[in-house]
């Protein structure tokens, strides 16, 4: 055998090794916790429990919590957790967050994100919240900045207020993620959603095709359009 045609093998043998080993997600999982969302608190942490289930056939998951609330002096308080790859460190530290009142910070999210990804690669952010009462504009600009290094936002929105769906619905396309919108009667179904970008995390969009659940469909239509 000649080198070439040995190293040829080699090159064969280290490409088939690298798609056999697990492949890792890095997913930040934002949430709303004013006093408004404490109705749904509870199903959030059993739901994130979840999502590192549904994943573990392809690959591992590694999170990171980031939650606002207030009062922190009246400023609001924003916090992020350490990265976790077990679900039932992540809910153990949901359950000690008790929801309280004060104005949403999204743009803070958005910012952590971007900050974060200095530090690793981020496949995703998840956002799940009732209201926004920041400026559209100032979010929209820091959207396009996630966009342009890879971290698609994916806005889950509890309720129907109008002016937060108009700006989550663009914070998600202009990053290249998704929406959708639930209630509390379909905790369930946000549920479906969340196992669904946990697979796009470890797995992208291919991950998301070979799902074939209905909320795969839909977020990957999303997607699609936003990589467009």
């Amino acid at each position: 055998m000649t080198d070439q045609a040995a190293l040829s093998r080699v090159d064969k043998f280290l490409n088939k090794l690298s798609s056999e080993l697990p492949r890792r997600g890095n997913l930040i999982f934002a949430l709303d916790a004013t006093v408004s969302r404490k109705p749904t608190w509870d199903a959030a942490c059993q739901l994130q429990a979840q999502m590192f289930r549904e994943v573990a056939a392809i690959g591992s998951l590694s999170m990171q919590l980031v939650y606002y609330r207030g009062p922190r002096d009246f400023g609001g308080e924003c916090k992020a957790s350490r990265w976790a790859d077990s679900p039932m460190e992540l809910a153990s530290l949901m359950g000690r967050i008790a929801c309280e009142a004060g104005h949403t910070q999204i743009g803070k999210v958005l910012t952590h994100a971007r900050k974060e990804a200095t530090l690793r690669k981020i496949n995703a952010m998840v956002f799940v919240g009732d209201a926004c009462e920041e400026s559209p504009d100032h979010l929209i600009q820091k959207a396009v900045h996630l966009r342009s290094i890879k971290i698609p936002a994916f806005m889950f929105q509890e309720g129907h207020d109008p002016e937060a769906q108009k700006t989550f619905r663009e914070i998600a396309r202009l990053s290249g993620g998704a929406y959708h919108r639930f209630d509390q009667g379909s905790v369930s179904q946000l549920g479906e959603l969340l196992k669904a970008v946990a697979m796009f995390s470890v797995g992208g969009a291919a991950a998301l095709e070979r799902q074939g659940s209905t909320a795969a469909k839909r977020l990957l239509a999303q997607v699609a359009r936003g990589s467009r």
